[in-house]
């Protein structure tokens, strides 16, 4: 579990995970704290009091691919579990991991994402966040009712020889490090199963502001991402730039044509008409009264994703020809079963 600041979160999702019905001495919690200031690690340290099994290792450079691999270099389990420190993991999610691992013939395993929010802002942006119109097809963020291969699953459950085979997590990305590794492991012929039986949810940013930082991060990190692996690219994560590089030629040609402007006008109205239907039917599926804050969530979550890939396209702009993957060595440990440790 690499955490950072999560005070608001980290109890309840490191209780969920030491209420697994899976054997508790066949299985190891390591958490790599990013030097949190927010009590995170008083709160994992009262939790984990008296659970032998529970290790709090430091993670300075404060990010989840530097916390990972930390983890990683102590973990002696022959499956990985990576859990977020925002997320609540069901009371049979590793051992339904370890079946399917151990059964199927797959590489790495993960569940649907089911996000909820604490507030009326938060459970608009987790609406959002679980919308087609707000992600896409983002296959594990819309409910499934059978299993599948996919590209990616959060919260993943990997064979150690996958890991082995894959190598460290890349720590140069802030963002989309799942993304990254994952296109890995399938380039390695590696299967990815998503599959209804895990289950876990995810708790929603509870601020617009941080739900935009969020997601002008995902946009700026995909830049690199794109650049190491241009195949791992789908469709839909051209959209949100494309649509903010639309809107800004329209605006800087708006006070000189005329047509600029009918254009601008024509474009900003079908995207409000496309949110607010959008906002209805998400509202309908989860509560009404969130409804006058769902165009906004989705606003914030397309604009912002948008700008940061534009962004990043400038900052990385001289990076085209770096694939490099940017992390050591990562030496794993042996014996243990299992072992848990994040998005």
């Amino acid at each position: 579990m690499p955490v950072r600041n999560d005070a608001g979160f980290i109890e309840r999702s490191l209780r969920a995970v030491l209420a697994q019905d899976y054997a508790q001495d066949r299985m190891e919690v390591i958490i790599a704290d990013g030097r949190s200031e927010d009590g995170t690690r008083e709160i994992i340290g009262a939790v984990s009091n008296g659970r032998p099994n529970v290790r709090l290792i430091d993670n300075p450079g404060k990010i989840v691919s530097t916390g990972l691999n930390a983890a990683l270099r102590l973990a002696k389990g022959e499956i990985i579990v990576r859990v977020d420190g925002h997320c609540e993991i069901a009371s049979d999610y590793v051992r339904r991991c370890v079946e399917h691992l151990t059964l199927d013939e797959i590489d790495c395993v993960g569940g649907p994402l089911q996000t909820l929010g604490d507030t009326y802002r938060a459970r608009a942006i987790a609406a959002a966040m679980s919308s087609t119109f707000g992600v896409g097809g983002s296959a594990f963020r819309v409910a499934i009712n059978s299993a599948r291969l996919t590209d990616t699953v959060p919260f993943p459950a990997y064979r150690r020889e996958t890991i082995r085979r894959a190598g460290p997590f890349d720590e140069e990305l802030v963002r989309n490090q799942d993304d990254e590794y994952n296109y890995r492991v399938r380039k390695l012929d590696g299967r990815i199963l998503l599959s209804p039986d895990i289950r876990s949810r995810y708790y929603s940013r509870a601020s617009f502001r941080k739900l935009w930082n969020q997601y002008f991060q995902y946009g700026y990190w995909k830049v690199r991402v794109m650049q190491k692996h241009p195949r791992q690219m789908r469709p839909r994560q051209f959209v949100p730039p494309l649509f903010v590089a639309a809107l800004a030629l329209l605006l800087m040609s708006a006070p000189l044509f005329s047509a600029g402007r009918m254009l601008l006008a024509a474009t900003v109205l079908a995207y409000t008409i496309l949110a607010v239907v959008a906002s209805i039917f998400a509202a309908r599926r989860t509560d009404w009264r969130i409804l006058s804050l769902l165009p906004i969530a989705f606003a914030i979550i397309h604009l912002a994703y948008g700008l940061g890939f534009l962004t990043g396209l400038l900052r990385f702009g001289s990076r085209w020809g770096d694939h490099e993957t940017r992390a050591g060595h990562l030496p794993l440990l042996h014996d243990v079963h299992s072992v848990l440790t994040h998005k």
